[in-house]
């Protein structure tokens, strides 16, 4: 995780990684419930990452991602990131947690997710900084507002 920009200090920064921080900690919990044989637990778990994510992605996709797709140099990074985003939010509900393959997947999707969340916490947020102007960044915290309207 990149410490050196600055890019954790600005609040819809820090709002974007609490939310990771709360879905692969659920992600890990339900790991481990899986791991001791309690499917029911760790579905409740999976099914807590999957409302997280729907609001967490809203935020990001209507707001930073939205802003910087708009310059070319990062638009096919982030539609990399969008088509991870579809493909985890297909999969969650899903899965059955009692079958073997399913617990594979989802044990792979988790592992993915940490590398998904590198991807944006050391590359596209620090990137954000020089990216966007101050209109910008008021559209990505409307859109992330928005998205999270508790």
């Amino acid at each position: 995780m990149c410490h050196y920009c600055g890019c954790r200090e600005i609040p819809l920064i820090k709002e974007f990684i609490a939310e990771h921080e709360r879905v692969t900690d659920a992600a890990g919990d339900a790991v481990r419930a899986l791991e001791r044989g309690d499917a029911v637990a760790a579905r409740v778990l999976v099914d807590t990452m999957a409302a997280e994510l729907a609001a967490h992605w809203k935020g990001e996709e209507d707001g930073l991602f939205a802003a910087m797709h708009a310059d070319p140099e990062y638009a096919g990074y982030i539609d990399a990131l969008v088509a991870e985003h579809r493909e985890l939010a297909a999969l969650l509900p899903e899965l059955d947690l009692t079958d073997p393959g399913d617990v594979r997947r989802f044990k792979e999707a988790a592992d993915e997710l940490h590398r998904h969340i590198a991807k944006e916490e050391d590359g596209l947020f620090p990137a954000s900084l020089t990216a966007l102007n101050g209109d910008d960044w008021d559209a990505s915290m409307a859109a992330w507002r928005a998205a999270h309207p508790r």
